[in-house]
């Protein structure tokens, strides 16, 4: 939906909205059980929820599209993920604090192995954070004529990596081969990416090979992946067109990056979900939305750990009532994709969703789950439309015409 038409249309009030994302949430039937992730969990606050609830699924993109999770949560605050593309570099630096001018070239970064001159591991071995922060501070000594380069950690293997200089283009290929078994790539202009992506990849290159020098010693991260080169777009804030105060509680750098970006305030938290519903109590009466974001879902979907998944969820089924007891007007529980265990990634399957609204009608789904939600009353539709169904339920859109 056109943004400026629904800001048209919006109308404040005291009404409370809170999304939930469980990052990764839909999954695929387990091979001995025919039940996925969510089925399998024992839910039964989900379920309850469920039934008070109108329920659905939704696409992050569209059919068949497997998505990122920069556009996917992008459409999940109402902006069209095609037309509001943010490169994956952008929020991962904003992740991590770097701010960013106009002509700052970001990417995202994974430490890796690379043994025989090939990726055999692309996350290293998930290192901890503490080991990700001394290698940074190890690479923080390479220069570029030119250009200075900025690198910081983000969390476990994944870190942030900023190019300041002039004339960059974000018009260059990834080196991330996106599997094991194959070399890390060397980056490339595009074809249309002229003189300026020609240099840029040249001092990209540049910049790997003195990171390969300088980790060649260290085990197992001895070396690093590019991806997402990106500069900063100018996106309109969901403050500026709800008329809202919107708050962000999420753990994750990448996922508090892409709720800064659409203007939501970063609340501050602890890494459980215990300490992000601390977080939403001692905060309800300071904003109007509250975008609360899980991340471990999708963390063990990628691991292919089916029961890890499974004991994700019900961990957060566990401490729902807490959610639910401050009095949401309109709360809305979902995942930002799919991340199937059996996949170990993201998937283009759609997303489990309930919504729960006293101004909605119910559809006589009881428990919360795939195969539940395909027989919602809200069908399957994309990410980007939840938005405006959400403002509808509180209350904060006009009719439109006479």
């Amino acid at each position: 939906m056109d943004l400026k038409f629904l800001s048209m249309l919006t109308v404040e009030n005291d009404s409370k909205l809170v999304l939930l994302v469980l990052d990764g949430l839909g999954g695929l039937p387990h091979t001995d059980s025919g039940l996925t992730e969510l089925e399998t969990a024992v839910t039964p606050n989900l379920d309850a929820a469920a039934g008070e609830s109108i329920c659905g699924l939704i696409h992050a993109i569209g059919p068949g599209i497997t998505p990122g999770s920069g556009p996917a949560h992008m459409a999940l605050f109402g902006y069209d993920p095609v037309r509001f593309e943010v490169g994956r570099g952008v929020l991962s630096a904003l992740g991590v604090g770097i701010e960013l001018g106009r002509d700052d070239l970001a990417a995202r970064v994974n430490f890796c192995t690379v043994e025989d001159g090939v990726v055999t591991d692309r996350r290293a071995g998930r290192i901890s954070s503490e080991e990700n922060a001394r290698l940074c501070e190890k690479l923080a000594g390479i220069s570029l004529e030119g250009v200075r380069a900025d690198i910081r950690p983000e969390k476990e293997h994944r870190a942030a990596l900023v190019l300041r200089g002039a004339g960059l283009s974000e018009l260059i290929t990834d080196t991330d081969p996106q599997r094991t078994g194959q070399p890390p790539l060397r980056c490339e202009a595009l074809p249309d990416g002229g003189e300026d992506a020609e240099r840029t990849a040249a001092l990209v290159n540049s910049y790997l090979d003195e990171v390969a020098g300088v980790l060649r010693d260290e085990h197992p991260a001895n070396m690093i992946l590019t991806r997402g080169f990106a500069r900063m777009p100018d996106i309109p804030h969901i403050t500026d067109l709800y008329s809202m105060r919107a708050g962000a509680i999420a753990t994750y750098p990448m996922y508090r990056a892409v709720a800064r970006l659409v203007g939501m305030e970063l609340v501050d938290t602890g890494p459980s979900f215990s300490d992000q519903l601390d977080a939403l109590e001692e905060a309800w009466l300071d904003y109007d939305y509250f975008f609360v974001h899980y991340k471990y879902t999708d963390s063990r979907g990628e691991d292919g750990d089916f029961d890890a998944k499974v004991a994700c969820i019900e961990e957060v089924d566990a401490l729902l009532p807490r959610l639910i007891s401050l009095g949401p007007d309109v709360l809305a529980v979902t995942g930002d994709h799919s991340t199937p265990a059996l996949l170990a990634g993201h998937s283009w399957h759609p997303s489990p969703l309930l919504l729960r609204s006293r101004w909605e009608r119910r559809d006589g789904v009881e428990s919360f789950g795939e195969s539940a939600c395909n027989r919602g009353g809200l069908g399957i539709f994309t990410a980007v439309d939840l938005m405006p169904l959400m403002l509808a339920n509180a209350q904060r859109l006009n009719k439109f015409g006479a």
